[in-house]
């Protein structure tokens, strides 16, 4: 559909007419009479008590701020800490940076992510789920240096290899 034929089928006076309504700004503005704050003095203003302070109820109420109730005061409760708070699993987080840096990586890194897992469990008091990602953290810890240490010693026997074959 285009827009520039459907105009000029408009009539010249059908379209000042749609000018007219979407400029609304040479209407005259409607203002509200009397609009604003009311003087002063119209409202009379409430007895003041001497005893009653800002919030305070006014009136022949005695006993506290509403009849018929009694007022109860609670203790905050005293957090004790929990076993696991108190004693918590170790989490091999310096043994995983270690083997993760030195070792085999892709390890390093599950072994970082039980590590964390063991923190949050401990922080947390969940016992069980941190004793699980413990001894997992501890197993690939393990694993990892195991690798780690017999590539290096594959490395150090080639190496002795190769320099035995080249001095003979």
């Amino acid at each position: 559909m285009d827009f520039s034929k459907s105009l000029n089928k408009l009539s010249a006076d059908s379209r000042s007419d749609m000018d007219q309504a979407l400029l609304p700004l040479d209407q005259e503005r409607f203002e509200y009479p009397g609009a604003g704050y009311p003087p002063s003095g119209i409202y009379p203003s409430p007895p003041v008590y001497l005893d009653q302070q800002y919030g305070a109820p006014a009136g022949p109420c005695l006993n506290g701020p509403y009849p018929g109730f009694q007022v109860v005061t609670v203790q905050p409760a005293i957090v004790t800490s929990t076993p696991a708070l108190l004693n918590p699993l170790p989490d091999y987080m310096c043994y995983s940076v270690f083997t993760m840096l030195c070792c085999c990586l892709p390890l390093g890194v599950a072994a970082l992510v039980y590590s964390i897992t063991t923190r949050d469990a401990n922080a947390f008091g969940h016992r069980p789920i941190a004793e699980k990602n413990s001894r997992m953290a501890r197993t690939l810890n393990h694993v990892n240096l195991c690798i780690g240490v017999s590539f290096i010693l594959l490395i150090i026997i080639s190496c002795v290899v190769m320099a035995i074959l080249a001095t003979s």
